[in-house]
C-alpha cells in the first residue's frame, strides 16, 4: 500500500502551493498532457481496477466498466472542450460604458481536496479529478479506506504517474480525513452521505473554504399508468439494483399508481429473474454489500416489513437478495432514512397529487424518476417538484451526460460537477474591465455642482 505520512500533509500541501505557484498548471497545454496520462495510466491499469473493485464490492467486470472505468469519457469530452472552456469570454457593456470592454477569465483557484466514497470509489474520485486538472489546479486525493483495495490502485496509479507536488493521495480512515480538514485548501469536493458533509461544511468554514458536496437522499420513482411496462420494470431492476444498490442516484423508493401496481410488481419480480438467475446469490452478475456495518443496517430494514420479492440474506458473503417491500409506512425505519442497499418499498397512489405532496414533505432529492408518456403530468412533476436532477422514462442514465450538470439541491448537495460544470466548479470566474484613453467624459467627477440631471438620466 502506497501511504503518505499524515505527518507530511503540511509539507505535501506547501510542495504543491509552490508548484501551482511556477503557473505550470495555468497552461493549457499541460493541462491536456495530464489529462491524457490520467487517461493513459487508467487504460494501463484496466485489470488491476477490475480487481480492486472486485474483492471491495464484488463487482461484476461489465458493472465496472460501465460505472467506473467509462470515466475516460469524460476525460476525452474535457480534452476535446478545454481550449474554449479556457478561453476568456466577452461580457456585454450596456451604452453608458461605451468605451469600456469586459471579459470573465477563468482561472485555476488552487490546491483543492477531493474526498471519495465507497460506492463507486474508483470513479467518483477520478470524475472530480478530471475537472480539478482541466480548470489547473494541483490535488490531493483522499479515497475511500472503506474500499481499500480501490484506494491502493488509485494511490498506485497516481504515484506511479504524477509528481505528488502536483497530485497526490493519502489514505486513511478518520484519522487522515480530520488531518487533512485541519488544513486550508482552496476547494473541497466531497462526496458521501449528508451526516459527514455537515462535518466536511464545517471544517471548511472555519477556512473559509469554498465546498461542492456530492451527497444523497431518499430518490423517489413515480410509475404513472401510460407506460411500456416491460421498459418501465427492466430500468428499474438495474437502476436499483446495480452495484447491489449502493449507488447515491438509484431510485429509493417507488411511487406506483394503484391501477398499474400489480402488473409492475409482477413484471419485477420477472426482471429480476432475467437479470439475477432463481438465486442471485449464485449470479456472477451481482455485488455484495461494501462492510458488516451496512450489512447489518440493511437487513435491520427488513424486521416487521412485507417482503413481496427476496429478503434472503447471507451475513458471510455480505449478500442481501434483491428486495421488494411492500405496504411500506412512511413512519417504518425503511422510510427514514437512505436506504443505500437492494431494497425496494413500493408506495401506492391514486392522484398524481398524492405522490407530489409526498415527495414535498421530505428533504430534496439529489434524483427523481418519472415513468410516464403523459406530457402534462410530466410538465406538472418537473413544475412541482425540486431535486437535484430529473430522468424520464429511465434510471441513472442521467449521470452518463457530460453535457448535464450532475449535483444535488438542500440536503442533497451543494454544487455540481461532469463535463463543463467541473471546470467550473475547479475555477474561478474573474471580471476584467478595461477602459480605453481616447476619452473621459467629466460627468463623475467632483465638483458635482450642476451634475445631478444628467446622474438621473442616466440612471433612469
Amino acid at each position: 500500500m502506497i501511504t503518505t505520512e499524515l505527518s507530511n500533509v503540511g509539507e505535501i500541501i506547501q510542495n504543491q502551493r509552490e508548484f501551482f505557484q511556477t503557473g505550470k498548471t495555468k497552461d493549457v497545454t499541460f493541462r491536456i498532457e495530464q489529462l491524457k496520462t490520467l487517461k493513459q495510466a487508467i487504460i494501463e491499469h484496466e485489470q488491476a481496477i477490475v480487481e480492486a473493485l472486485q474483492a471491495d464490492l464484488h463487482k461484476p467486470q461489465v458493472e465496472t466498466y460501465i460505472t467506473e472505468i467509462s470515466v475516460i469519457k469524460e476525460i476525452d469530452y474535457a480534452i476535446k472542450h478545454l481550449q474554449n472552456w479556457s478561453k476568456p469570454k466577452k461580457a456585454a457593456v450596456s451604452w453608458d460604458f461605451f468605451s469600456y470592454s469586459a471579459k470573465i477569465y477563468p482561472e485555476p483557484l488552487g490546491v483543492v481536496l477531493i474526498i471519495g466514497p465507497w460506492n463507486y470509489p474508483f470513479q467518483l474520485i477520478i470524475s472530480p479529478l478530471i475537472g480539478a486538472i482541466a480548470a489547473g489546479n494541483c490535488a490531493i486525493l483522499k479515497p475511500s479506506e472503506i474500499a481499500s483495495h480501490t484506494s491502493d490502485i488509485v494511490a498506485k496509479i497516481i504515484a506511479k504517474h504524477f509528481d505528488p507536488a502536483y497530485i497526490a493521495v493519502v489514505e486513511g480512515g478518520v484519522e487522515a480525513s480530520q488531518k487533512l480538514l485541519a488544513e486550508k485548501f482552496d476547494h473541497i469536493f466531497f462526496t458521501g452521505g449528508t451526516a459527514v458533509g455537515k462535518i466536511i461544511m464545517a471544517a471548511a468554514a472555519k477556512h473559509l473554504t469554498p465546498v461542492t458536496l456530492e451527497l444523497g437522499g431518499k430518490s423517489p420513482c413515480i410509475v404513472d399508468t401510460d407506460i411500456n411496462l416491460e421498459h418501465t420494470v427492466r430500468r428499474i431492476t438495474w437502476g436499483k439494483f446495480i452495484n447491489a444498490g449502493q449507488t447515491c442516484i438509484a431510485p429509493d423508493y417507488l411511487l406506483v399508481n394503484k391501477k398499474i401496481k400489480k402488473d409492475l410488481i409482477d413484471g419485477l419480480a420477472k426482471s429480476l429473474k432475467e437479470f439475477y438467475g432463481d438465486n442471485p446469490i449464485n449470479s456472477p452478475d451481482y455485488a455484495r454489500i461494501i462492510s458488516q456495518k451496512h450489512f447489518d443496517r440493511l437487513v435491520n430494514f427488513l424486521k416487521d416489513v412485507e417482503v413481496i420479492i427476496g429478503g434472503e440474506n447471507q451475513p458471510s458473503e455480505r449478500y442481501i437478495a434483491p428486495t421488494v417491500i411492500d405496504h411500506v409506512s412512511l413512519e417504518d425505519p425503511v422510510m427514514e432514512e437512505e436506504i443505500f442497499g437492494p431494497i425496494l418499498p413500493i408506495i401506492e397512489y391514486t392522484d398524481i397529487a398524492e405522490a407530489i405532496a409526498l415527495i414535498n414533505s421530505r428533504p430534496k432529492p439529489l434524483a427523481l424518476y418519472l415513468f410516464s408518456q403523459d406530457k402534462n403530468l410530466q410538465k406538472r412533476v418537473l413544475q412541482e417538484t425540486s431535486s437535484g436532477g430529473v430522468c424520464i422514462n429511465d434510471t441513472v442514465m442521467q449521470v452518463g451526460v457530460s453535457s448535464l450538470p450532475f449535483g444535488g439541491v438542500g440536503d442533497s448537495g451543494i454544487g455540481n460537477y461532469h463535463g463543463k460544470a467541473s471546470f467550473d466548479t475547479f475555477s474561478h470566474k474573474k471580471s476584467v474591465l478595461q477602459n480605453s484613453f481616447w476619452l473621459d467624459l467629466k460627468w463623475r467627477y467632483a465638483p458635482y455642482q450642476g451634475k445631478l440631471p444628467l446622474i438621473k438620466k442616466l440612471l433612469g
